[in-house]
C-alpha cells in the first residue's frame, strides 16, 4: 500500500486551508502517488482566536449522514481519487465544547473511524512561548484502530506522540500501522519529533505515517507561532523511509507489512514484555 503524508502551511481561515489541501491532493493523484492520503492536524484552523476555533469547527453526522463543510470534502475526496483519506484532525463542535478529532473515510466515502485527540498540550516551550489547548479543546478517552485495505491502523495525534503506553495499547489492538498528525511546534520538534516518532515505530514494530503542519501562523493574539514540518514515513525498524522537504507538500513510501510481520517474527517483544 502507498500512503501520502501531506504537509500544509494552514492558518486560521478554513476555505483557504480546504484550498490549499484540495491543491495538494490534486497534485498527488494525478501521479497515482498513494492509496492513502494523511493529513495533518487541525489543518482547517491553526491559529486564529477561540472564536474563530469554534467558528471553523464542525458538529460531526451519524456514520452515513451528510456533514459539514470539511466533512464533505475529506469525504467526496475520498470518493472522487478512489482514495483512502485520513482527514488529519479538525474541529469538532460538540455542544458547548470542540475535540481535536481524526476521521477515516474509504474510497467509498464510508467513514471507518473517529478519534479524538486523548492528550492535549498543556506545556510551555524552551523559548518561553505557553500553549493551553484545554482551554478550547476536550479530551477524548477511547482507543482506536480502524481497518485500511486489510492493514490494522491505529490512530494517534500530535501531543499523544510522547506516552508511549497509548501506542503500546494500539498495538495490543492489532495495529501495523500508525497514523499521527501533527502541529508540532518548531521548538519542540527540532529537537524531539524524528526521534520521538522513529521510537514509537521502533517500541510497536508498527509502520509510521506522520502528516505535520509547517511554517507560520498567528495565534490569538496576533502574535507568530511557528510549526516544525519534516513529515515522515518510518518503517518497523525505525527507519525513516520518506520525508518530506521544506513547505508545503508530501512524502509517500510504499507500507510492506511483511517486513513488520518478519521483524516481529525476529524480535517477539511483545510475548518477551513483563511489565503491564
Amino acid at each position: 500500500m502507498r500512503v501520502a503524508v501531506v504537509q500544509m502551511s494552514p492558518g486560521a481561515e478554513k476555505e483557504q486551508n480546504i484550498a490549499q489541501a484540495r491543491s495538494l491532493i490534486e497534485r498527488i493523484s494525478a501521479n497515482r502517488e498513494a492509496d492513502l492520503l494523511v493529513l495533518p492536524e487541525i489543518w482547517t484552523c491553526l491559529g486564529g482566536s477561540r472564536a474563530q476555533k469554534f467558528a471553523a469547527a464542525e458538529a460531526l453526522p451519524t456514520p452515513g449522514e451528510a456533514g459539514g463543510r470539511a466533512y464533505e470534502f475529506l469525504r467526496q475526496t475520498a470518493m472522487a481519487h478512489g482514495l483512502y483519506v485520513h482527514g488529519g484532525s479538525i474541529g469538532e463542535l460538540d455542544g458547548d465544547r470542540i475535540f481535536n478529532t481524526s476521521i477515516v473515510f474509504s474510497p467509498e466515502g464510508v467513514e471507518l473511524g473517529r478519534y479524538r485527540k486523548i492528550h492535549l498540550f498543556d506545556i510551555r516551550t524552551p523559548d518561553g512561548q505557553g500553549y493551553h489547548e484545554s482551554a478550547t479543546y476536550g479530551a477524548g478517552d477511547q482507543i482506536v484502530v480502524v481497518e485500511i485495505r486489510g492493514v490494522r491502523a491505529g490512530l494517534a495525534i500530535c501531543y499523544d506522540l510522547r506516552f508511549a503506553e497509548l501506542f503500546l495499547e494500539l498495538r495490543r489492538k492489532g495495529a501495523e500501522l500508525i497514523l499521527l498528525p501533527a502541529a508540532f511546534t518548531l521548538q519542540t520538534g527540532k529537537d524531539h519529533w524524528e526521534v520521538l516518532l522513529r521510537a514509537r515505530a521502533i517500541e510497536t514494530q508498527c509502520w509510521v505515517a506522520a502528516a505535520a503542519c509547517t511554517g507560520m501562523h498567528n495565534d490569538a493574539n496576533g502574535q507568530p507561532r511557528y510549526t516544525y514540518g519534516h513529515s515522515l514515513i518510518a518503517d518497523p525498524w525505525g527507519h525513516v523511509v520518506a520525508k518530506a522537504s521544506d513547505g508545503a507538500g508530501w512524502a509517500t513510501a510504499t507500507v510492506d507489512m511483511a517486513l513488520a510481520a518478519r521483524i516481529r517474527a525476529d524480535m517477539p517483544v511483545m510475548e518477551h514484555r513483563k511489565l503491564k
